[in-house]
């Protein structure tokens, strides 16, 4: 062992690990404990600390904060800590200090000596725990680099798998599965045009532990990571060398690079629930360190935790302590790590106050939407959470766009078939007026997805009509049943080539459709190339080639990647498509108002037929802007839509989802003119016009 470090009073701010010239400081509140200990290793792997710190209550404890300043401590060292207190589970209490917790403000985590089982139980863990390593925070040269504020309505969001995107062979980077990876992959981003990639979780979770075998003989494993363990740190699977606290480094690497391309970067965040699970769950960190304050436990039997997550805890968003982490957290990423964004996975859980009741005023939610430091930053939420509780339109506050379920739902309707519901489909288009605009709400409060994640990937909708999630070992009774889907006259793969047709129309068709409406569009990594996942609609546990992006779909299906990166193109060029506030009523200089409905005959949208399968509108553009004219048949027939005139201009063919390629969409300047007053949509089709100087 070599030479001990000196232990001073240090003091009781920041929370965390915070580094000086001369050593680190180190402050963990914790209003229950009656000790705690700091363990010092040199290497991340060694079995036993170099050395022992045991913070005196008298010297090293002001209030319920305890420090110490640890003098000649340098970056490149790893700790971790014990905590000692009372043992009471029915009083909320759970502290254990024979097992080894993680400070969880650490910026970088190892898990190479990780048993997930040790951390359970009574068992002295030790030698198996996770360390956390020292990282100088401001030792990098970000170049100039800051966030990018994209304009929200202007924004294209394209949902992504660290780990997924590039762990297939096809993907041919050196790095696969990341931070680097998606760093080799920016070209096809950027030709692709989206602005921004939305991580599914980054901030560390346990993806060692095995969930249970599939019935081909495959380890399942956390693989999406909505379980979080370290909020502040980056997930070291990521990592090429988080034994040498590469996590912050190789993070912002990836971040720089992607805002040199112009796309910035969004994370999915997990503050609802931990991954330290129910009351048979792990210590990790929150349930030692100070149990009853950080979680929802259940009133008059505290042991249990109650369970608004669906995931075995809920964590108590609104205690003032925890309201700090939260803040400070993303305030941390923002700040030290150049983040555009965040979407929180089961945001409504952050409106619950501390007795579990939706509050209209939540600190957490307010603290975040008022901070100035995250006052450019994106806030998307999933407005609704296990418990019940579906906020989609009223999310308190006002600058956090929602995850539009509603969107999704009427809009699978429709290209599915599904007659009676266009006015439905209308508002939805139109940003959802009617879930937000008479709140004081705007477009962009909207996010518009088909398919996310969690769910049918876009080829998966138009080829199942029920689930098969028999690789996840859990009967097939997982994931959602009613997905709103058509397999297009076939159940799976086939080789039936109207059905491949068929299939391939409806995926531009939603595509189509998407990128028309207006709010913010989301589309899900491989969509662009009809990735499958086998009909799966739950794949948390799959980290295979059921998730995996498969790069060789860029060629094989590359019609409809060129759609795609088409439609991105054609919908950043339109304003008209993407308003920043909703549809006036205004009329332009060529008679046409900024929107106007029909059905095949014009002004005639027959909102009220129970039988309607068919939507057209006209979007009158101002200020120099085109105008266009979308007609959508979603019937199985070809029908005749009536064209509006439009002074001084003539109608060009745009869009026609019903041609192959490279007809369904035209290249700029390759627009068809089109003389008649009518047009023929094919069944199950979109068309769109655009008017030009004759």
């Amino acid at each position: 062992m070599g030479s001990q470090y000196v232990v001073e009073r240090g003091k009781f701010h920041p929370l965390g690990m915070e580094l000086a010239a001369d050593g680190v400081n180190f402050s963990l509140h914790s209003r229950h404990a009656k000790g705690v200990e700091l363990l010092l290793f040199d290497e991340h792997d060694d079995p036993e600390p170099v050395q022992v710190i045991r913070f005196d209550p008298h010297k090293n404890k002001t209030f319920f904060l305890w420090h110490a300043f640890i003098r000649g401590l340098k970056p490149g060292m790893h700790y971790a800590l014990r905590v000692d207190g009372d043992f009471n589970p029915n009083e909320g209490l759970r502290f254990k200090p024979q097992k080894v917790v993680l400070d969880p403000y650490a910026l970088g985590n190892t898990c190479n000596l990780w048993n997930r089982g040790d951390a359970c139980g009574d068992k002295d863990n030790l030698k198996t725990s996770m360390r956390s390593v020292i990282i100088d925070i401001n030792d990098y040269d970000w170049e100039g680099d800051k966030p990018l504020n994209h304009r929200m309505n202007e924004s294209v969001i394209y949902e992504l798998h660290v780990g997924g995107f590039t762990k297939s062979p096809s993907s041919g980077v050196k790095n696969p599965g990341k931070f680097d990876g998606i760093i080799q992959k920016i070209p096809y981003l950027k030709k692709l045009g989206v602005t921004a990639v939305e991580l599914l979780p980054v901030m560390q979770y346990d993806d060692t532990e095995v969930i249970r075998i599939s019935p081909g003989g495959r380890s399942l494993h956390n693989y999406w990571g909505y379980s979080t363990v370290s909020f502040f740190a980056p997930h070291p699977s990521y990592c090429i060398s988080p034994e040498e606290g590469g996590h912050i480094r190789e993070f912002r690497d990836m971040v720089k690079a992607l805002h040199r391309a112009g796309i910035e970067v969004i994370m999915d965040v997990v503050f609802n629930h931990t991954d330290e699970g129910n009351h048979d769950g792990p210590t990790m960190n929150f349930k030692g360190i100070d149990n009853s304050i950080y979680y929802h436990l259940v009133q008059g039997n505290k042991q249990y935790y109650m369970d608004y997550s669906g995931c075995g805890n809920t964590v108590n968003c609104n205690h003032p302590i925890v309201t700090k982490f939260i803040v400070e957290c993303l305030e941390h990423w923002v700040k030290d790590m150049h983040v555009d964004g965040f979407r929180f996975d089961e945001g409504s859980i952050l409106s619950r106050g501390m007795d579990g009741a939706p509050m209209e005023y939540a600190p957490v939610l307010w603290e975040i939407e008022l901070s100035e430091i995250m006052a450019d930053t994106k806030l998307i939420a999933e407005a609704w959470d296990a418990g019940g509780l579906y906020q989609i339109g009223y999310f308190p506050g006002y600058r956090w766009s929602e995850w539009n379920g509603k969107y999704r739902d009427d809009i699978r309707k429709f290209v599915k078939g599904e007659p009676g519901i266009i006015k439905y489909v209308a508002d939805r288009m139109s940003g959802s007026a009617a879930l937000y605009q008479s709140t004081g709400h705007l477009p962009v409060n909207s996010i518009n997805f088909i398919v996310c994640h969690d769910g049918f990937t876009l080829n998966d909708l138009v080829s199942y009509n029920e689930k098969h999630n028999w690789e996840n070992s859990e009967g097939n009774n997982d994931g959602i049943n009613d997905n709103l889907s058509w397999n297009c006259g076939a159940e799976g793969q086939t080789n039936d080539v109207n059905v491949e047709r068929l299939r391939e129309r409806q995926i531009k068709n939603f595509t189509a459709i998407q990128f028309l409406s207006q709010g913010v569009p989301m589309i899900v990594a491989g969509d662009e190339v009809r990735r499958t996942q086998n009909g799966n609609n739950n794949t948390y546990c799959q980290d295979n080639e059921i998730n995996w992006f498969d790069w060789s779909l860029t060629e094989k299906n590359n019609s409809v990647l060129r759609f795609f990166d088409h439609m991105i193109a054609f919908r950043k060029k339109h304003a008209v498509v993407h308003r920043q506030r909703f549809f006036e009523g205004k009329v332009n200089d060529r008679g046409l108002a900024d929107i106007s409905w029909h059905g095949c005959s014009l002004n005639t949208p027959n909102w009220d037929d129970p039988m309607a399968r068919v939507l057209a509108f006209t979007l009158g553009g101002f200020d120099g802007e085109t105008d266009l004219h979308v007609m959508m048949n979603m019937y199985w027939e070809t029908l005749r839509f009536e064209i509006p005139n439009v002074q001084g201009r003539q109608w060009y063919r745009v869009i026609d989802t019903s041609k192959p390629s490279p007809d369904d969409i035209a290249d700029e300047g390759k627009e068809v003119k089109i003389t008649d007053n009518d047009y023929l949509v094919e069944g199950r089709s979109v068309v769109v016009l655009m008017s030009r100087g004759n």
